[in-house]
């Protein structure tokens, strides 16, 4: 077996001058084949620089990237920017043609030499993500969920190696968007394709993600699977681009029954527990937002708020006065 990367960025940055810099600062990185690796971060913090940094879209101002051991060519040096093994799709679809049928718009992406393959391509990959049902109706007639879909079907019928997706479900439906992810996995547990996606959502890459990069300001914070990111974050940043966390100081961990070492404690919502028997009930119920299957509670005790999970519906209304029990928090 090859020891060179599959795909790697080699101390590359690519910055852009403004009142306030943007880009990515000397960043190395490598890429699993096989896997959906997502690259997140909030807004400017380099996420898109680094995917089209990446794809050859444009060309760092140092360092290298690499696919297989060979330097990508930027745009300067290709007159269609981008690797030829890739394919990237992002949350607009303006290349699509609108007035065709679907089924037209992804055939077209393969030539017309062999049409008995052409036409079992173009079948399967319509079927693996869902669409066999919407082949012959026009592009304009879709939904944002469904031409997302087209999108992402012409960008795998070529059958690339790397598929980068920038944030390509942000105007799609809960439904659809779902649906599409599940899609997504199920192609690249198949194929094995490799799948390089920006998102800001972190629901979408705690579900998808094999694997996930933290950047922060041009800069990888920190990386490791979901789950060991969200369970045990190492830096404050990244724990509050992954859940909707309580950030406490030292003194208002004190409320909770906490005693701290460091500046800050981050309770999740889930580890928090409402007390049934007990004398001490200082925080008041601020707020109940109702969730659907659950509810969220914001708590309030000096000034300081709280927010709880609770799956028992109905069973506190604003004003009730509780108390809490904290499982489980992180120190910062």
């Amino acid at each position: 077996m090859s020891d060179t990367p599959f795909l790697q960025a080699i101390a590359v940055s690519k910055i852009f001058p403004g009142k306030q810099l943007s880009g990515v600062k000397k960043t190395d990185l490598v890429i699993q084949p096989g896997k959906i690796t997502a690259i997140i971060g909030e807004s400017g913090s380099g996420k898109s620089t680094l995917l089209r940094l990446l794809y050859g879209l444009i060309s760092p101002d140092e360092g290298e990237v690499q696919f297989k051991g060979e330097r990508i060519w930027g745009p300067e040096e290709k007159l269609i920017p981008g690797h030829d093994a890739m394919k990237m799709v992002t949350q607009h679809t303006d290349d699509l043609n609108l007035f065709a049928k679907v089924w037209d718009n992804v055939a077209a992406m393969l030539p017309a030499t062999d049409l008995k393959a052409k036409q079992q391509k173009t079948e399967q990959v319509l079927k693996q993500l869902n669409m066999a049902h919407m082949a012959d109706r026009r592009v304009a007639d879709l939904s944002g969920g469904e031409k997302q879909r087209v999108a992402i079907a012409r960008a795998i019928i070529t059958r690339p190696q790397v598929l980068l997706l920038d944030e390509p479900f942000n105007q799609v439906d809960t439904s659809f968007r779902e649906g599409l992810q599940r899609d997504i996995r199920l192609i690249v547990k198949e194929t094995g394709l490799t799948v390089v996606m920006v998102s800001h959502d972190p629901a979408e890459v705690l579900s998808m993600a094999d694997d996930l990069i933290v950047l922060k300001q041009g800069e990888i914070l920190e990386e490791g699977t979901p789950k060991a990111l969200y369970q045990y974050p190492q830096n404050l940043y990244t724990a509050q681009l992954l859940s909707n966390c309580n950030v406490l100081t030292a003194t208002e961990a004190k409320l909770c029954g906490l005693e701290v070492t460091k500046e800050y404690a981050v309770i999740y919502p889930e580890w928090i527990k409402l007390k049934l028997i007990t004398q001490s009930k200082n925080w008041t119920v601020k707020e109940v937002q109702f969730k659907g299957f659950f509810e969220n509670l914001i708590l309030e005790q000096n000034g300081s708020l709280l927010r709880v999970v609770n799956e028992e519906a109905d069973k506190y209304n604003p004003g009730d006065k509780v108390a809490v029990r904290v499982g489980k928090w992180l120190e910062y």
